[in-house]
């Protein structure tokens, strides 16, 4: 497979990019590494619009080995993944650097949280606007339109750019209350 974006700077060789190089592609997605023929090869990095990055080792465009690295550097790991677990449910960047007093509750991350517009929900990749079912990165760029799924889901299940005051809700009873005699 060919890949064909919106730059390259590096080396070519019979009209393909070979060598070292930088490859920007259409989602703003860099990867910076070796090529061959016009394929990933080598040792090579992709850099993510969100700051996270995956460091791999590939071989005519196909990935031999890797990591995935979060944004605030959290390395990603199949086998023995000691985050956010049932056990330990803070954030990555409260482990490495503590909890913060009572009443300062972390609710992402990133510390500050980002600041989510009236009426959208933070969707992770981005901010979902309701009205107009589109989904915008954090820099305000289109990403997608919501399917019904992803709507509902984003609905029910992200953080708000609002606050929503619910009041006190008394647990129902499964049992009458009796009466003393």
């Amino acid at each position: 497979m060919e890949y064909t974006g919106s730059s390259y700077v590096g080396e070519y060789k019979n009209g393909r990019m070979e060598g070292h190089g930088k490859y920007t592609l259409p989602t703003d997605t860099i990867y910076e590494g070796g090529m061959k023929d016009g394929l990933f090869h080598g040792q090579g990095t992709l850099y993510f619009p969100n700051g996270s990055k995956y460091e791999a080792f590939w071989k005519n465009g196909v990935k031999l080995s890797g990591k995935y690295i979060f944004a605030d550097g959290l390395k990603y790991s199949d086998e023995d993944w000691n985050y956010c677990d049932a056990y330990d449910r803070r954030f990555y960047t409260e482990i490495c650097n503590g909890l913060k007093p009572a009443g300062r509750s972390q609710l992402t991350d990133l510390d500050p949280p980002r600041t989510i517009p009236e009426g959208c929900y933070d969707c992770g990749d981005g901010f979902y606007n309701p009205e107009e079912r589109i989904v915008y990165d954090y820099n305000n760029k289109f990403l997608r339109n919501a399917d019904d799924d992803e709507n509902e889901w984003i609905i029910r299940t992200c953080r708000k750019g609002w606050d929503e005051i619910t009041g006190f809700k008394p647990k129902s009873r499964k049992e009458p209350v009796q009466e003393p005699f």
